[in-house]
């Protein structure tokens, strides 16, 4: 395909579609295209001030004092650290008794700037899996540019270097783990037909060292028309066990206990429950009420029972944790034979503690945790089988940075390993919970962060998220406090319905045909801030990223009026042909299927694509990708960027060459990214403000 001479948007039925040549990734005219904007946005908005702006943020994202997330293995702990003199970042280990102590000695692993420059490419690091038997091995993941495709290859942590001959897997979507040291468990989407039509794993094979990972022998293979095939392995018991996941769609899975000949059992469980299985446990949490052994449970209760005695017959489950109303299940996750239950009550962090025992399960609240802000806890060990239930925590809020506890397998009170230092001034700062009424008549709580004495004039930034279950809580965003709150600014966190934020009936009513419902949820945030005499709607600026990018391009098509500028990321736009664009049709339980008649009926009301039309008051709208994201195609964002020019529309447009799903590919290019995107709104809702 090549560019069109005639500039003019039809769409006058929803595949007529004439900018289909900017979905040729790097197509010739497409990136022609491509730079030209670039050009045009950064010699707009590439100013003094963005630079001073993108030379603070990025000395923010790289400042020394930031807190060293590890990992432990072998009784050393392991951590990926990137700064100013290292931007692709280094991994590296120490001991614990060295990481309690301001400055740990960190024994270097890899120098992944000095591979890129070795290898000449472009790497990025996307995880390790060091194996257990000796913990001499690992296997490491590193992605081109930063998209979720990586490569997968053996290190040896003796030589420091990668093995010769080692285990190799080729560039694709999916992972591996170790079965031993000369055998792998392999859910990767490399070779001919292995992929699903989203582009993830279709198969789990076994492969033995030496020989070739396309002959790898299939173990457990799903249909082409499910979203992927995964599988891991589990000998917390002792007794090697292999889970094979068939997860037919985004919220629904299949799961297979069974060995290295393949599955041998499927428990009798809910497609769409969550189910966590540990030792001779299992967890279960239903997305639908469910009726099993005589007794219904409500949606969101998580339940428990012996998985020997279940796949005997026993129904005879626990209740674990009980959902309310405003009480929302978050997650659970086992460490050491313990269930931990992560909720929301009314938006306050919890998590309750589900021990077992031969009486039965006992159950208390984690203590020691503050109720306010975000909070996060996980296990320490990256392998549960060497698990002693040590707990890491974070905690942070808008203007208090964030702390790393540590909590011992006694569960005792939290202690403290770092602190991170305030990177803005947050005095006469105040944070503060309000809810507005949306067009159904919803209530949607929104945390506003600014100073007291607002007078109808506030600069706002505004943003949400609002799909797929996931909360958005306030927390502390360094780079957004110094370039926007310390400058005077207010920020504001809406939690919008189809995030997780009250449980899988506040998803559930913002999915699919409800996803018009979180859009109206925002714009009725936008209203209340007016109403309540903070701000007026040309000083209102919102930004929204992937899912909150179709968020934000609904904000210009549907609620132009609200909004002085709009901040549209890694979008995703055109929802007639999201499902055939990367791992778009992984997403039809989120969105619909807009092949489905019945769903482009509902679909076509949010698909700003088709939806954007000449004389209306649009805002001032940056649209912002990345190219080398392969989740969501930079073509969503390309082509409606080409169309609102087309249309006569005020509309910029950035994508750097690589980033994947994200701002960057390192602190630099995020930098860039968040300084560009903040310049562009403050210049756009009129507001001068004085240098950082």
């Amino acid at each position: 395909m090549t560019a069109p001479t005639d500039p003019r948007p039809t769409l006058q039925h929803p595949d007529d579609d004439p900018y289909l040549w900017l979905e040729e990734i790097d197509g010739p005219e497409a990136l022609a295209w491509v730079e030209a904007r670039n050009a045009e946005t950064l010699a707009r908005y590439g100013d003094a001030a963005f630079a001073r702006d993108r030379d603070t943020a990025r000395t923010i994202l790289d400042r020394p004092e930031r807190i060293p997330f590890v990992s432990r293995r072998g009784g050393l702990l392991y951590n990926f650290w990137t700064d100013a003199e290292h931007p692709r970042g280094l991994w590296r280990r120490t001991d614990e008794a060295s990481f309690r102590t301001e400055s740990p000695a960190w024994d270097i692993l890899l120098d992944l700037d000095a591979l890129a420059a070795v290898e000449g490419e472009d790497w990025v690091w996307a995880g390790s899996l060091v194996l257990k038997d000796g913990h001499d091995r690992a296997l490491l993941s590193l992605s081109r540019g930063g998209g979720d495709a990586k490569v997968v290859r053996e290190f040896d942590l003796i030589s420091r270097s990668f093995v010769a001959d080692g285990f190799v897997l080729p560039e694709s979507k999916g992972g591996a783990a170790w079965l031993d040291r000369n055998t792998l468990l392999v859910s990767s989407a490399y070779g001919d037909g292995m992929a699903t039509r989203a582009g993830y794993p279709r198969t789990a094979r076994m492969l033995s060292r030496g020989s070739d990972p396309q002959a790898a022998a299939v173990l457990f293979e799903v249909p082409e028309t499910s979203m992927a095939a995964w599988a891991s392995v589990d000998r917390e018991t002792g007794v090697e066990r292999l889970v094979f996941v068939d997860q037919v769609g985004f919220f629904d899975t299949k799961i297979h206990l069974g060995d290295r000949t393949g599955p041998r059992t499927q428990p009798d469980l809910p497609s769409d429950a969550d189910v966590q299985i540990d030792r001779d446990q299992i967890a279960v949490r239903p997305r639908q009420p469910w009726r099993v052994g005589g007794t219904e449970h409500a949606t969101d209760t998580v339940l428990a029972i012996s998985l020997s005695e279940f796949l005997a017959g026993s129904r005879a489950f626990t209740v674990l944790w009980r959902p309310d109303e405003r009480r929302a299940l978050q997650d659970v996750f086992w460490s050491a034979g313990r269930l931990f239950v992560h909720a929301l009550d009314d938006l306050r962090p919890t998590y309750t503690v589900c021990t077992p025992d031969k009486g039965g399960w006992t159950t208390r609240p984690l203590e020691g945790l503050p109720s306010l802000g975000s909070v996060h806890v996980w296990p320490l060990d990256g392998d549960p089988e060497e698990a002693d239930g040590t707990l890491l925590a974070t905690v942070h809020d808008p203007v208090t940075p964030a702390t790393l506890l540590s909590i011992p397998p006694s569960l005792e009170a939290p202690t403290v390993l770092r602190r991170t230092p305030p990177v803005f001034d947050a005095q006469g700062l105040r944070v503060t919970r309000h809810e507005a009424v949306s067009a159904d008549g919803t209530r949607v709580p929104y945390v506003q962060t600014g100073p007291d004495g607002l007078t109808g004039e506030a600069p706002l930034y505004l943003t949400a998220y609002g799909g797929f279950r996931v909360p958005l809580l306030p927390g502390y965003q360094p780079v957004l406090g110094k370039l926007w709150l310390e400058r005077g600014g207010t920020s504001v966190v809406a939690n919008i319905r189809g995030g997780g934020e009250f449980g899988t009936a506040w998803h559930d009513t913002g999915r699919r045909e409800g996803k018009a419902r979180a859009h109206d949820d925002f714009a009725a945030v936008a209203a209340d801030l007016v109403a309540r005499g903070v701000t007026r709607p040309g000083r209102i600026a919102a930004e929204g990223g992937s899912n909150g990018g179709l968020l934000i391009a609904n904000m210009l098509t549907r609620y132009p009026e609200r909004f002085g500028a709009l901040f549209c990321t890694i979008p995703l736009i055109d929802m007639r042909r999201y499902t055939k664009l990367l791992a778009g049709a992984s997403w039809i339980a989120e969105y619909g299927d807009p092949d489905d008649p019945q769903d482009w009926a509902f679909l076509s009301a949010i698909s700003a694509y088709h939806t954007a039309e000449a004389g209306r008051p649009y805002p001032p709208i940056l649209l912002a990708t990345s190219r080398r994201d392969d989740r969501v195609h930079p073509g969503h964002a390309r082509k409606m960027a080409r169309k609102l020019n087309a249309l006569g529309y005020d509309a910029s447009f950035y994508e750097p060459a690589a980033g994947g799903h994200g701002y960057g590919k390192d602190n630099a290019e995020t930098a860039s990214f968040l300084a560009l995107g903040l310049n562009f709104l403050r210049r756009s809702i009129g507001w001068d403000v004085p240098e950082a």
